[in-house]
């Protein structure tokens, strides 16, 4: 955080009427174990109060919440030979994040402890778990009913409606937003000025006024922020772009990282994605053009999701879009929420639905539940083999390869294919043949003996069954 941040963040706190369960005051008792109970205790208190974070300050009077000052450093601090905040790191368990911020305030120095919540899992400190009751830091066995809260409890933690800047003046708010850019996405006319323009950014959900203040929140400034590097912890989460010169990762040929926000940022990324995208000579009657490999549709709505579904809780990783010269990568951060094999019928859930329904609305992608259907229908369209839809650790992948002829497909891109055809026809109001198939590779009706096998083997595999034996095929989930 910024000093200004943190200047912010101690008022905010020090308003508060008395010591609550997730924010503890002291003035110079800075004993590692101490702090160490505190973190975990702070950590499980603020989950079940619903609160981001809890804090431990050091500096402040706990009674009268003045400013005192402390002679505590944590970060020269030692225990052994260890330093104190990788000595409390690894006694917490499950391991959470915490950050210490020390400042000056007022000729005064002061450290804040910002403690993460823990989620369904009590945090426990050398073997032992606390939680504050009142304003006391209590054993949490002694307490079974909170203990039994923060296993079953779920947290209803909305990023977006999180704060990515806090109490900043309405010119800040002007100055780190593009705002006639937010009023253009969204089809709307500038308003004549400035209290009518933060008007309607708060009905957004783009800024929450507080008294003379203002704070961002974090839908406003991922999406519409002008520069991401403004807002500490959302500078990750601008997609990146790697072209590779082969069909691995060894040779790199350009590669670019957004740095405005991401609604703002969108149409930029796809026109550099498709500027980069390999392409084919087709020549008409009298002029020859450049034909894209991939359809710019598929590309559009695939990265569109990956920066709507993304997880914005995990750190350090980034949307990333990876052209091969044999195939294109996307892949976002966070599991998908719903089975991949489900993502072409099934109504889309999103982490992000206040992003989602934003990002919708300014025409980044298509109605809810219809966006996938186009991609596979493209890429049928397109000749190519079906796009490759994978759940791995902590992200999600979509792969588009290059055109292959039926005799270069593998196995399991064949069954992809034949799976996907019959999903595409399904939600169409129509039923997959073997006539069908053989005009989605392009093959002549000879071959359908082929399509019989790919068929065959796509039953096998449980992805297909057959409609009342009328050699008709319906998704597995048809009959579930």
């Amino acid at each position: 955080m910024e000093q200004q941040d943190l200047i912010n963040l101690l008022e905010e706190l020090r308003a508060l009427p008395d010591e609550c369960e997730w924010v503890e005051f002291k003035q110079n008792k800075a004993i590692p174990e101490n702090i160490g109970e505190y973190l975990s205790g702070l950590s499980n208190s603020a989950c079940l109060e619903n609160r981001d974070y809890g804090y431990l300050i050091f500096g402040v009077d706990n009674d009268t919440h003045e400013i005192t000052g402390t002679d505590f450093l944590p970060k020269s601090r030692k225990v052994g030979n260890e330093e104190l905040e990788n000595w409390l790191a690894t006694l917490l368990q499950p391991r959470i994040d915490f950050k210490i911020f020390d400042f000056n305030y007022r000729d005064k120095h002061v450290v804040i402890f910002q403690i993460d919540a823990t989620q369904n899992t009590p945090v426990k400190f050398k073997g032992n778990a606390w939680v504050r009751v009142g304003t006391y830091l209590k054993p949490l066995k002694d307490h079974s009913e909170k203990e039994r809260k923060i296993w079953q409890k779920v947290r209803k933690t909305i990023f977006e409606k999180g704060f990515a800047k806090r109490n900043i003046t309405s010119d800040e708010v002007l100055n780190l937003l593009d705002y006639p850019i937010i009023f253009k996405l969204l089809k709307y006319n500038l308003p004549p000025n400035k209290n009518a323009i933060l008007e309607k950014l708060e009905q957004e959900k783009i800024i929450e006024s507080k008294g003379t203040k203002f704070h961002i929140t974090n839908l406003g400034a991922v999406l519409f922020a002008n520069s991401l590097q403004n807002f500490e912890g959302l500078e990750r989460k601008a997609p990146r772009v790697i072209i590779y010169k082969g069909n691995d990762k060894l040779k790199t040929e350009r590669e670019q990282t957004g740095g405005k926000g991401l609604a703002i940022g969108f149409e930029g990324l796809i026109n550099f994605i498709n500027d980069n995208l390999p392409s084919n000579e087709e020549i008409g009657r009298v002029f020859r053009k450049e034909v894209k490999i991939y359809p710019e549709i598929a590309i559009r709505e695939i990265v569109a999701n990956a920066i709507i579904h993304q997880d914005f809780t995990i750190s350090g990783m980034n949307t990333m879009i990876e052209i091969f010269k044999n195939r294109i990568e996307i892949t976002n951060p966070g599991n998908p929420l719903i089975n991949v094999n489900r993502f072409i019928d099934h109504s889309p859930y999103s982490r992000n639905e206040m992003l989602a329904g934003l990002m919708r609305r300014m025409g980044f992608c298509e109605e809810r539940g219809s966006g996938i259907d186009k991609v596979i229908e493209s890429i049928e369209v397109f000749q190519l083999p079906a796009p490759e839809f994978i759940s791995g650790d902590n992200y999600t992948r979509v792969v588009i390869s290059a055109p292959k002829t039926l005799r270069q497909m593998s196995r399991p891109d064949k069954i992809r294919a034949c799976y996907q055809h019959s999903c595409l026809k399904y939600v169409s109001g129509f039923y997959m043949t073997n006539q069908t198939l053989r005009q989605r590779f392009d093959i002549e009706d000879k071959s359908y003996p082929i399509i019989s096998r790919i068929i065959r083997d796509s039953i096998d595999e449980g992805l297909i069954t057959e409609y009342e034996k009328s050699r008709m095929y319906v998704p597995y989930w048809v009959s579930l």
